[in-house]
């Protein structure tokens, strides 16, 4: 593998800190960065081969891995993979706001896994396209963003895929539509399938460039003045429970601010849990503990972890 992809791509023995959002976290036997299409399927060809174990990671912003680390391979799929592509579709004849606008009614875009979510969707926005105000301030991939069906303020990636291609652990390369995908709140098929996303297709309607610029303002707004960005973390730590808001549970049961060494429950949103200075991934996974169980014990209610948490 060593010359297929070089030195600086293949590290042994690899802190996984500095690929996760959390900057905490123990070493991963192996990190394989394949620097393009043709690199990613022979790793992948390989470990397989092989029966290696091993997992695919995209921008580490929905991750922790654990202090005693990870004993397989990890997949890093970044740059190598982050190309985006427009294809104009036929739709309506005529823009829907002015008459005779030369601009299409649809577009396709489709990205790389690799590629920043947010970056994808600022592009598209840009250009005049409506539906992904919601992913410009998500940190992820766009990989990780269809893995997990990444949502924030009321948009989720279901409402706009149109398809993705993968490969299989065979080496197959597999189309699907978004109706196979099995998109739901925080889940998709490839949490199940073994599968490695390779790109995501979009299609979204032209917009008014007025309101899409203001919405994205707006959530621009929000995300800056509510949640703590200052400091790592893996965005809101716990999937919304049916009925409640974890945040609120949280605030309620009085442990806003409360620390396990350099870990906290961030003071200006109950819902992150933050490195605030020095944490290990012990300290956020203990700090994780006593939140579930006060929760548990004051309101009956079970918080599942959101972020993927690797080697516990």
């Amino acid at each position: 593998m060593l010359g297929r992809l070089g030195e600086d791509r293949l590290i042994e023995n690899c802190s996984m800190a500095a690929y996760s959002s959390f900057r905490c976290g123990g070493n991963a036997a192996l990190l394989a960065e394949p620097g393009s299409l043709e690199q990613l399927l022979f790793v992948l060809e390989t470990l397989n081969s092989r029966g290696a174990e091993y997992m695919v990671l995209g921008n580490g912003s929905n991750v922790l891995f654990s202090d005693k680390g990870y004993d397989g391979a990890v997949v890093h799929i970044g740059a190598g993979l982050a190309d985006i592509s427009f294809e104009t579709l036929p739709g309506s004849p005529l823009d829907p706001f002015a008459e005779g606008a030369q601009l299409p009614y649809f577009i396709r875009m489709t990205a790389g896994a690799g590629a920043k979510l947010a970056h994808a969707a600022k592009l598209v926005s840009s250009a005049g396209y409506t539906g992904l105000e919601f992913a410009t301030g998500i940190p992820g991939s766009v990989g990780g963003g269809l893995f997990m069906n990444a949502g924030a303020y009321g948009g989720e990636m279901k409402d706009f895929v149109s398809s993705a291609r993968s490969v299989d652990r065979n080496g197959n390369i597999i189309v699907r539509d978004v109706e196979e995908m099995d998109l739901s709140y925080r889940h998709s098929v490839y949490m199940e399938n073994g599968e490695t996303i390779l790109s995501v297709s979009f299609e979204l309607p032209f917009g008014k460039q007025d309101e899409i610029d203001a919405k994205i303002a707006e959530l621009t707004e929000k995300r800056t003045t509510k949640q703590p960005l200052s400091y790592p973390s893996a965005g809101s730590f716990f999937k919304r429970p049916e009925g409640h808001f974890a945040g609120k549970l949280i605030e309620d049961a009085g442990l806003k601010g409360l620390t396990v060494g350099g870990a906290q429950v961030s003071e200006l949103h109950a819902g992150f849990l933050i490195n605030a200075g020095g944490a290990t991934a012990t300290d956020v996974l203990d700090l994780m503990h006593v939140i579930r169980e006060t929760v548990m014990d004051k309101y009956g209610v079970l918080l599942e972890p959101e972020v993927r948490i690797i080697g516990e």
